[in-house]
C-alpha cells in the first residue's frame, strides 16, 4: 500500500503547492499528485499554475518522494510530443520518481486552442495515439507517425532517463479502463468503483491502481462540511458533466444548489479519524492499492498533522492485512 497527498494546483498559489509537496514528505507520504489544468474548476479556487513548472521545483525540494502528474491531457492543450519531452525531463529531475497519469482531459482545460471537444469515443481513441507517440519518442531516435487524429514529424527526444516513467491512465468508465489495460502501466480513478479495478484486472492489466479519496479535517464537522463545499463541490457533478463544462463559470452554476449534506455523503469529515477511515476502506475494498488523499477542509497544516498522528499507521495496517 502506498499513501499519497493530492496537492490541489487550482487552490493555491505555484510556490505553497511546491511547500505542501516538501511538507508532504516530512510528513511520511510516499507520492504526491499534481492537477494539470489551464483554468480552476471555480472562481473561488483562483489558481493553476502550469504543472511541469511545479513538477521541476519540487524534484529539486525533495529527495524520496514520488511524483505524479493527475492527469494530463495529451491530446489537444498539448500534443503528446510536448508531454514526452516534458515527462522525460522532469523523470531526469526527479530521479526516477516521476510517474505520468494520463487523461482523456475536460473542455475546461482543452478548449482554449480552439480545435473544439471530441466526443468521449474520439477522446480515447486520440489518447491511444498520444500514449504510442510517447512511448515512440521514449525508444530513443528519431520518428514519425500518422494516426487517424495525430501526427509526428521527424521528432526526437533527446534527454531521456535510463527507465522511462510509468504511465497511469485516469478511468471513468470501462471503456478507459480497458484502455488502462492495454496501454497503461497502471490504472487512476477518483471513485472506489470496482467496475474500474474489475475490469482493468480482468482485462490483463497488473499495474498500481490509483484512487484519489476525498476528505475533509477541521476541528468541528460544520467547518469541515463548509469547506468542502465550497473548494470540492464540483466533484459530485459526476465525470460527465466535468468532462464537457467549459468554464468555471459553468460549474458554479451547476453546483449551485449543492449542499453540506451532500458532502456529508461523499467525504471523510472533521476531527473523528473513523469518518476518515471509513471512506479509506471503500477505496481499499475497491481493490485500489496507491491511495491518493485529497484534503478538503480549510487548514492544511492541520490536515498533515492528522494524517501523521492520526490516519498514517491505520491506513499502512489496511495494506498489510491486504497483503499489499
Amino acid at each position: 500500500m502506498k499513501v499519497g497527498f493530492k496537492l490541489f494546483a487550482e487552490g493555491f498559489g505555484p510556490r505553497e503547492i511546491v511547500e505542501q509537496a516538501v511538507r508532504a514528505e516530512r510528513a511520511g507520504f510516499d507520492f504526491v499528485e499534481v492537477s494539470d489544468h489551464f483554468h480552476p474548476w471555480l472562481y473561488s479556487h483562483g489558481h493553476s499554475g502550469f504543472v511541469w513548472s511545479m513538477l521541476a521545483a519540487i524534484a529539486e525540494r525533495t529527495d524520496t518522494i514520488g511524483m505524479a502528474t493527475g492527469v494530463t491531457c495529451p491530446i489537444l492543450r498539448v500534443h503528446p510530443a510536448i508531454v514526452a519531452q516534458a515527462a522525460a525531463t522532469t523523470a531526469l529531475l526527479a530521479e526516477g520518481r516521476f510517474s505520468l497519469g494520463l487523461g482523456a482531459g475536460e473542455r475546461l482545460n482543452e478548449h482554449v486552442v480552439g480545435r473544439g471537444w471530441p466526443s468521449a469515443t474520439t477522446r480515447h481513441e486520440m489518447l491511444r495515439e498520444a500514449i504510442e507517440i510517447i512511448r515512440l519518442l521514449w525508444s530513443g531516435g528519431y520518428h514519425s507517425y500518422e494516426g487517424k487524429h495525430l501526427v509526428l514529424e521527424d521528432a526526437r527526444v533527446f534527454d531521456l532517463p535510463d527507465e522511462s516513467p510509468p504511465i497511469l491512465v485516469a478511468a471513468g468508465g470501462e471503456q478507459a479502463a480497458l484502455l488502462a489495460s492495454e496501454v497503461g502501466d497502471g490504472l487512476f480513478c477518483t471513485e472506489p468503483d470496482k467496475v474500474l479495478t474489475h475490469v482493468y484486472g480482468e482485462s490483463g492489466g497488473t499495474g498500481p491502481r490509483y484512487g484519489e479519496v476525498p476528505l475533509a479535517w477541521a476541528t468541528n464537522d460544520g467547518d469541515a462540511l463548509d469547506s468542502a463545499r465550497e473548494i470540492f463541490r464540483f466533484g459530485l457533478t459526476g465525470w460527465k458533466v466535468q468532462a464537457e463544462l467549459p468554464n468555471p463559470v459553468n460549474f458554479e452554476a451547476a453546483t449551485a444548489l449543492i449542499d453540506r449534506d451532500a458532502m456529508r455523503d461523499a467525504f471523510g469529515y472533521g476531527p473523528d479519524p473513523a469518518r476518515h477511515l471509513e471512506v479509506v476502506r471503500q477505496f481499499t475494498a475497491a481493490g485500489f492499492d496507491h491511495l491518493c488523499l485529497v484534503n478538503a477542509g480549510p487548514d492544511t497544516e492541520g490536515f498533515f498533522t492528522f494524517f501523521e498522528e492520526e490516519l498514517a499507521g491505520p491506513i499502512r495496517d489496511m495494506g498489510s492485512l491486504a497483503g499489499g
